[in-house]
């Protein structure tokens, strides 16, 4: 419900907030008042910084990357293994995995997952330009890092069938008991997916 006491500047602010993940109305209405009680400390940065990230930040037409040059930072990097492809959902899924630093070839974004109760198809992903990389002579590996959901699964298995013809190898990621993690918190289909995916000590 809208405030009397906010003209419609300070709710279409908020509104804008609201929409981003993790934010509901009353935490929009909170970084709305933290950003206009800091508006030359952190507002007017923050509104420079997304109008120059919506001005020149593109997406990679190689893997699907966001950066401002393209080829993204990653592709053009000359000490990537051309070998191995790693595919993922979002760019923020890339994000996490450099940062872990597990992965030292290229990415390859697809932009989410089939579903059919969202309505997402094949034609909505980037799939087509996967398949086109995975014919290379150089690649030699295909590595589905897509999340352990029932969308992600369909996926997967999608994507193995479209690169059936392929001379790669396909592979996912282990799953199973996180580093860390106790038996007694972990759900039924970690649980299961660690059995499953058990190796020798």
């Amino acid at each position: 419900m809208k405030s009397a006491s906010a003209g419609p500047e300070i709710e279409r602010l908020i509104t804008l907030l609201a929409k981003l993940p993790g934010l509901g109305p009353r935490s929009a209405r909170r970084a709305a008042l933290h950003l206009l009680g800091k508006k030359d400390a952190l507002m007017r940065p923050l509104a420079d910084a997304l109008a120059d990230a919506a001005d020149k930040i593109r997406a990679c037409a190689e893997c699907g990357n966001l950066d401002v040059a393209d080829p993204c930072t990653v592709c053009a990097a000359p000490n990537r293994l051309e070998s191995a492809i790693c595919v993922v959902e979002t760019v923020g899924d890339l994000w996490a995995l450099e940062r872990a630093g597990a992965f030292k070839g290229r990415y390859h974004v697809l932009g989410g997952v089939l579903s059919a109760l969202d309505g997402v198809r094949p034609e909505d992903l980037n799939i087509a330009k996967l398949v086109e990389r995975a014919a290379r002579e150089e690649v030699s590996e295909i590595v589905l890092a897509l999340n352990a959901t029932v969308d992600g699964q369909t996926t997967a298995h999608y994507l193995a069938d479209r690169m059936a013809d392929c001379s790669v190898s396909i592979t996912s990621l282990a799953r199973g008991v996180p580093v860390g993690g106790e038996l007694d918190y972990l759900d039924d289909g970690t649980l299961a997916a660690a059995f499953r995916s058990r190796s020798s000590v």
